[in-house]
């Protein structure tokens, strides 16, 4: 496929989009269910609101906050979702059974990743959230947060075999340095692994405040108010899950199966992610091209509501309208 080029003297822009005014929902978000960049996601997707029959697919369904929200500013629209999480599929099943009953909802258990498995085509309206849910977090079993003592669990989808237990048990000095240092950016970490390689041998991890305690004792507090144990906590969860591959394999078919003016919307929540997702949009000029000239960073009043949404960043991606589509 050859890539749109300009005539000569013809700019490409990228679109400087015109922010509706702030959509008032009718129904309240808990403070640790609130949808991270709701606001702006609405935003991105406003123009469809005028479209007979749009369609909207999330990958990561969650608790079902952005959906509830487009669905009241796009109530004609109709929707496919997925959630790795079966205790998330389990709760939308329960909490829009009416929507799946009107035939308006369709919820796949499955991993984003898994996309082109199903077949899934002709979007208008694509978003994926790529931060781990507050249930998820909040929930100690799951084994995310070192604020919670819990299992050393970190897996999206409980059904898959590898665990963090198993990682930090199992992994080699070089493999974990790698690890911490590819997926968490930690700029020395070969301290952190040596007492682990070396506490393991007499008793093996289990828990997260054994890990997070370990990390402490050897790494003190070298930033106040930022605990020890977070970069190498983030390195982990990603390593389990494989995210960052999954991002990568995922968006380019994505993008493909976007309708012409159709949008993608990708919330990411460190660098790592942000980058690749920046790369690819970029790369894509045989497709479309980003909507905001910037990325999209929360307010100070929702980072005031939400800390959660503090390090959140919002990228969207346009596929070429059928004209140009025509050219390529």
């Amino acid at each position: 496929m050859k890539k749109y080029k300009p005539k000569s003297g013809e700019k490409i822009e990228i679109k400087e989009e015109i922010i509706p005014p702030k959509v008032e929902l009718p129904f309240e978000f808990s403070p640790e269910h609130y949808p991270v960049l709701l606001q702006e996601v609405l935003a991105a997707f406003y123009p469809f609101r005028a479209k007979e029959k749009p369609t909207y697919f999330d990958g990561t369904f969650g608790r079902g906050g952005h959906y509830s929200a487009v669905r009241y500013v796009i109530p004609q629209m109709k929707a496919t979702v997925m959630d790795q999480d079966l205790a998330a599929v389990n709760f939308a099943k329960t909490r829009f059974q009416t929507d799946v009953e009107q035939g308006q909802l369709t919820i796949i258990h499955g991993n984003f990743s898994q996309f082109s498995e199903h077949n899934l085509n002709n979007f208008d309206m694509m978003l994926l959230d790529l931060g781990v849910s507050s249930p998820q977090l909040d929930q100690a079993e799951r084994g995310f947060s070192f604020y919670h003592d819990g299992p050393l669990d970190m897996r999206m989808n409980q059904q898959q075999g590898m665990t963090a237990e198993m990682l930090v048990n199992t992994a080699s000095e070089e493999e974990l340095i790698r690890i911490f240092k590819d997926y968490g950016e930690v700029y020395r970490p070969a301290r952190v692994v040596r007492a682990i390689v070396h506490d393991r041998k007499t008793k093996a991890f289990q828990s997260t405040s054994q890990l997070a305690g370990l990390i402490e004792r050897v790494d003190g507090w070298q930033i106040k108010g930022h605990h020890p144990a977070t970069k190498y906590f983030m390195a982990l969860r990603l390593a389990v899950n494989s995210e960052l591959e999954v991002v990568e394999q995922a968006l380019p078919a994505m993008m493909k199966s976007l309708n012409p003016g159709g949008r993608l919307a990708v919330i990411t929540f460190h660098s790592l992610e942000d980058r690749i997702v920046k790369n690819i949009f970029k790369d894509a000029e045989d497709l479309g091209r980003p909507v905001y000239k910037k990325v999209i960073v929360p307010t100070q009043e929702e980072c005031d509501k939400n800390s959660r949404s503090r390090s959140a960043k919002l990228r969207v991606f346009e596929r070429s309208a059928q004209d140009e589509l025509g050219k390529l």
